[in-house]
């Protein structure tokens, strides 16, 4: 007999009113590249009445842990952090020039509006960028393109020592204010969906875990890491730490269905099809195959991948570190990454979430990972 499909809409997370809240307010609070602890303590909290115990590590990494003393460790993984700006430096008329701090695209700056996070709190400031009727109006009839060197904040200080005053300093960062909003079709619109929305998504796996009173026969290890945006850094640390013996990560991937993006170089990934799972030597073939034979049991919807060398995300440090650990990438399509209009699709999250939940419910620690 076949063995029959369960129905993926019965223990579904349906985005309660209060997880769409935590999730309005975690993204729209600022986590820049190593700054992230307002952003962890807002997730510590919601997470806390899901968990037996938790922990965060040095440099800010936060960790929820269930039935933390069996032996076998599985981790659920995504990353805090959000790209940003630096200040760099700051003229005698008071205009702030900037590094990135992040894969930042500076295309999409001129004209945004931003904080500048200074010791004495949030400056509103904007990148200023000349007026078209002048832009057009210089000697080679060129118009200039936006560059790092030539991008600036303006605060409305007239002077360095009145931007000095407000509290801003070498090494204030600074991230854009654009928040959560909704667009029609349940799309969600917001900047650092990557990859706050891993985050929440794994939040909600504890949440689901907890309300539906399942037990587990090995230790979660629900992990948010720091630094990942530029190059992972969070996620290394916590691996050598944890030492898990499985790990599930999740991030965000390219929707390749926009213009000017190459398929035959992307593949075919489109919002509102499902999470995607990758393939890649990082991947570890059973524990996809797993992951996979959930999806098609559980009727979740997915889309394949390939990826060559490293995933670009925290599954190529947790399945490098320590002795290796079998690790698997599940991602969640995304629309414009790196831009302050970031933009997916609610089905996606609830079939990530689905996916990652019912994953767990079916590893043990007997799950023959063996290479041969």
């Amino acid at each position: 007999m076949a063995k029959e499909k369960k129905d993926a809409t019965k223990e579904k997370s349906v985005l309660t009113e209060k997880s769409l809240q935590f999730f309005k307010t975690y993204i729209n609070n600022a986590s820049p590249v190593g700054f992230e602890s307002s952003g962890q303590k807002l997730w510590l909290q919601y997470l806390k009445p899901y968990i037996d115990t938790h922990f965060t590590d040095p440099y800010g990494t936060a960790v929820g842990v269930i039935n933390p003393d069996a032996p076998f460790k599985v981790v659920i993984e995504a990353h805090a952090d959000e790209i940003s700006w630096f200040v760099n430096y700051i003229n005698d008329q008071g205009l702030i020039y900037l590094k990135r701090n992040g894969g930042v695209d500076h295309q999409i700056a001129p004209g945004k509006r931003v904080w500048i996070h200074g010791k004495k709190g949030p400056v509103k400031a904007v990148f200023g960028w000349p007026a078209i009727h002048t832009r057009l109006s210089n000697n080679d009839n060129k118009e200039p393109q936006p560059k790092v060197e030539n991008l600036f904040l303006d605060t409305g200080a007239r002077n360095k020592k009145e931007v000095e005053d407000l509290g801003i300093h070498i090494g204030s960062v600074v991230t854009y204010e654009e928040g959560f909003d909704e667009l029609a079709y349940d799309y969600y619109i917001g900047r650092a969906f990557d990859n706050r929305v891993g985050g929440y998504m794994i939040a909600e796996v504890a949440r689901l875990l907890k309300e539906n009173k399942k037990k587990l026969p090995y230790a979660l290890y629900i992990v948010n890491a720091v630094q990942e945006e530029i190059g992972l850094r969070g996620a290394e640390m916590i691996a050598r730490r944890i030492k898990p013996n499985v790990a599930i990560v999740t991030d965000v991937t390219h929707d390749t269905n926009t213009p000017m993006v190459n398929k035959i170089v992307e593949g075919d990934i489109m919002c509102g099809k499902g999470p995607s799972l990758a393939y890649g030597p990082a991947v570890h073939n059973k524990l996809l195959d797993l992951v996979q034979d959930v999806a098609k049991d559980a009727n979740i919807p997915v889309q394949l991948r390939s990826l060559s060398r490293s995933t670009g995300t925290d599954t190529d440090s947790f399945a490098y570190a320590n002795d290796g650990c079998p690790s698997v990438l599940i991602s969640i399509p995304l629309r414009y990454m790196h831009t302050t209009v970031e933009m997916l699709h609610k089905r996606d999250i609830e079939n990530t979430i689905q996916l990652m939940y019912e994953t767990l419910l079916t590893l043990t620690p007997k799950t023959n990972l063996s290479y041969f």
